[in-house]
């Protein structure tokens, strides 16, 4: 009798922390807004120790801020495992794969080091979160929210390539010098201007380059896009599930129901 009992605080308390965890997660309250500003601004500062990292990684308290960052995401996996639906739900995530990915470069820096530039994934996670959303509210422009994301997928690509260029071609050059020419060959590459004094060698630096062209062009279609087009909210419809629709409408332009779309600007 008294194992069950403890077995049932246990789980009382295990709910009552995912309660509070989700309420910090997507509450619009005071206190949750002030501490998803806190989070949104501690990932900030992990995605300058990374992008600084070149630059960083000779100095003696660069492992120590290492894996203290290791620490702080262990933490997030270990909430975002509570909050999830079932784990099979949470270990589908991309973002999961992404933090884990993340989280081995930072306890094996040396022998991971070839996949750090997958760190640039964190801005993507920015992009994503609550607190971001809140912040355009709370300026009256909730309705770029789409044009944000997509300047977010641009850099996060941008970032993306320049790590994968530093780490296979200009890892043995200074840190900042290698960096550099790193993304500028990437900036280059992907606005297809191809000046032509930095060149990738090999088939694997042609095959880079490519795929840079190639992506970069679709994700500057995609901001064109966001930016051009009428902006939509999402909302989906209780009759046939349409997710997309004008923020004025009144019915469901796929099969004419009766939506009731809440302001964004409340």
């Amino acid at each position: 009798m008294q194992d069950r009992v403890a077995t049932m605080s246990g789980w009382s308390k295990i709910e009552k922390l995912r309660r509070v965890l989700n309420r910090v997660k997507t509450g619009r309250d005071r206190l949750s807004l002030w501490l998803q500003g806190a989070f949104f601004f501690i990932d900030i500062a992990i995605l300058a120790f990374f992008i600084m990292g070149p630059y960083l990684r000779s100095g003696p308290s660069y492992l120590i801020v290492d894996y203290l960052i290791a620490i702080w995401i262990g933490f997030e996996l270990m909430a975002g495992v509570m909050l999830a639906k079932s784990f099979k739900s949470w270990i589908l995530r991309p973002m999961t794969w992404v933090d884990l990915f993340i989280l081995a470069t930072l306890l094996f820096p040396d022998l991971l080091f070839n996949f750090a530039f997958l760190r640039a994934m964190r801005i993507w996670a920015i992009g994503q979160s609550t607190f971001l959303k809140e912040v355009l509210r709370f300026c009256s422009c909730v309705h770029y929210i789409d044009v944000v994301r997509a300047v977010i997928n641009l850099i996060v690509f941008l970032f993306i390539v320049t790590g994968f260029v530093y780490t296979s071609f200009f890892y043995k050059l200074d840190g900042g010098e290698g960096f550099v020419d790193a993304l500028y060959f990437t900036v280059a590459t992907v606005t297809t201007t191809g000046f032509g004094d930095i060149t990738l060698p090999g088939t694997l630096g042609k095959l880079t380059s490519v795929v840079t062209m190639i992506v970069g062009i679709s994700l500057f279609v995609r901001l064109a896009q966001a930016v051009v087009r009428p902006h939509k909210v999402t909302f989906p419809c209780p009759e046939c599930g349409l997710q997309r629709h004008e923020a004025d409408a009144v019915h469901c332009k796929a099969c004419g129901h009766l939506l009731n779309i809440p302001d964004e600007g409340t």
